[in-house]
């Protein structure tokens, strides 16, 4: 039997093209066992069976005759071994699944969001470019892509760290590329900045391709065909054997849906700041028992259909949410505030659920009133997913979101409430655009006065009664205010 490493030796190929083959079903996946070094060398290796070399050999034979990978597995009669008894027939084609998946990609792969922040990579990807050692886990600031391909081996990414910085033009301006540079050190900062200036930005294409050179520890420069794929959540990149048989990969990116559904359900859970809006239909269960069912479901898909490009447009992210409300998570951006963002769409929503309550009432000529109560929140979660067989769903750790559900429980009428917290992080800029304030009670006339700039617990917020009642007491020394409006 030969070793993998005594078959890459022999046949002249590399590692990520020998795996390429066994992915493909080209060759049987190595049997793997202890070679016996005492200690001295590696516990592990992968064995093939004497022939490996002579399959190698006729598979790059036929490459060279131009034969796709799906032909050469033809005419190497490769198919599942047959039942007892059963003749093979030569002529049928293959039936193993010769499709690469994202699960075996034996390339380098990874995806940032466009923060270019790493959300994921495969295993090839944390060996080549150096991060098995390195915890880019925790934080977004930490996975910052340009801080680890600079973090890692001077000047031998430097192809590499083009072809991103390409990407990166495309979609970031220079201000913004450099608010995400902050806390690299000022000498590296100046090199991204060159870097930056130099770069032509990718044209916009959703598939943008390039020769980059690679250059392992020993010094030894091999030539990569690099893939980047534009997604709405971000950008998956591949770096492929630059051999010419680029058919798998590309046959793998054009199946977009089966990518990205691969890519969120394993991305990175991260720590990160955010901003969380749950928004909920005051008197729902009300409104259900006065609308027939077919009637309830048009009001509630009218509602999300209309305010899902709101959504969009302040960059919120759906979250799980039990019922006919919603929740929102709103990340940092490069180019616009996140807190801000979180508040103009509560407001805009709010504006936008006044026109569909009086289509409603027009409609069936009632006299409801429609109101989304809205609570919004900050805080430093985890963020992650959660997967089923059809979807995966972006799930947010920890008590912020259950803040936010309760400040939504105490608003009334379609009010917007938002904590102290949230509004105390604005810059001095955004926080100025904002008015907020608290209505409180004049003893005199019993008239409400409402009061600029202030803020309250939401005991003094809420009777006793219904603050004994409900979840409110979980979050009875909140300090909260509501949300009135933002100038311009």
């Amino acid at each position: 039997m030969l070793s993998s490493k005594e078959l890459i030796q022999k046949t002249g190929i590399s590692r990520a093209t020998l795996n390429n083959y066994i992915a493909l079903g080209l060759m049987e996946k190595p049997l793997v066992l202890n070679p016996g070094t005492g200690g001295a060398g590696p516990r592990q290796l992968g064995y093939f069976q004497n022939d490996a070399a002579e399959r190698i050999r006729q598979i790059q034979q036929l490459k060279k005759e131009g034969l796709t990978m799906n032909d050469i597995a033809l005419r190497l009669g490769l198919q599942d071994k047959p039942a007892s008894g059963e003749k093979i027939n030569k002529a049928s084609p293959p039936s193993r699944d010769l499709r690469v998946t994202v699960e075996d990609i034996p390339y380098p792969a990874y995806m940032v969001n466009y923060n270019f922040e790493l959300v994921w990579l495969n295993a090839s990807a944390r060996t080549e470019l150096q991060l098995e050692n390195t915890n880019i886990a925790e934080t977004g600031g930490s996975r910052f892509l340009f801080r680890v391909l600079t973090g890692t081996a001077d000047s031998r990414f430097d192809d590499l760290m083009r072809f991103n910085m390409a990407l990166a033009k495309r979609r970031l301006p220079l201000q913004s590329f450099e608010t995400l540079c902050q806390g690299i050190e000022p000498q590296t900062f100046i090199r991204l900045q060159n870097s930056y200036s130099e770069a032509s930005a990718a044209p916009p294409h959703p598939i943008v391709e390039s020769r980059v050179a690679m250059q392992d520890e020993s010094g030894t420069v091999s030539m990569r065909q690099a893939y980047a794929s534009f997604f709405r959540e971000g950008i998956f990149i591949v770096l492929t054997e630059d051999d010419g048989n680029d058919d798998s990969m590309l046959e793998l990116i054009a199946r977009r849906d089966e990518v990205i559904h691969s890519l969120m359900s394993r991305r990175l859970p991260v720590l990160t700041d955010l901003a969380v809006l749950v928004a909920d239909l005051q008197g729902s269960v009300n409104i259900c028992s006065e609308l027939p069912p077919e009637e309830y479901f048009q009001l509630i898909n009218e509602i999300w259909g209309t305010l899902g490009p709101i959504f969009r447009k302040y960059h919120g992210t759906y979250g799980k949410h039990v019922g006919d409300g919603m929740v929102y998570y709103f990340f940092p951006e490069p180019d616009s505030n996140y807190l801000l963002n979180a508040l103009n769409c509560a407001l805009e929503i709010r504006r936008e659920m006044v026109r569909i309550s009086k289509s409603w009432q027009i409609r069936k000529n009632w006299l409801n009133e429609l109101y989304l109560n809205t609570g919004v929140t900050e805080g430093q979660e985890w963020l992650g997913t959660f997967q089923s067989t059809t979807s995966v769903e972006f799930v947010v750790l920890g008590d912020t979101i259950n803040q936010a559900a309760r400040i939504s429980d105490l608003a009334r009428h379609g009010e917007v409430w938002a904590t102290k917290s949230l509004l105390t992080k604005l810059p001095r800029e955004l926080h100025k655009k904002v008015r907020y304030g608290i209505k409180r009670r004049n003893k005199a006339d019993g008239h409400e006065v409402f009061v600029d700039a202030s803020f309250a617990m939401v005991s003094s917020l809420a009777d006793s009664e219904r603050l004994n009642s409900s979840k409110l007491s979980e979050i009875a020394t909140l300090p909260i205010t509501e949300i009135v409006e933002i100038n311009d």
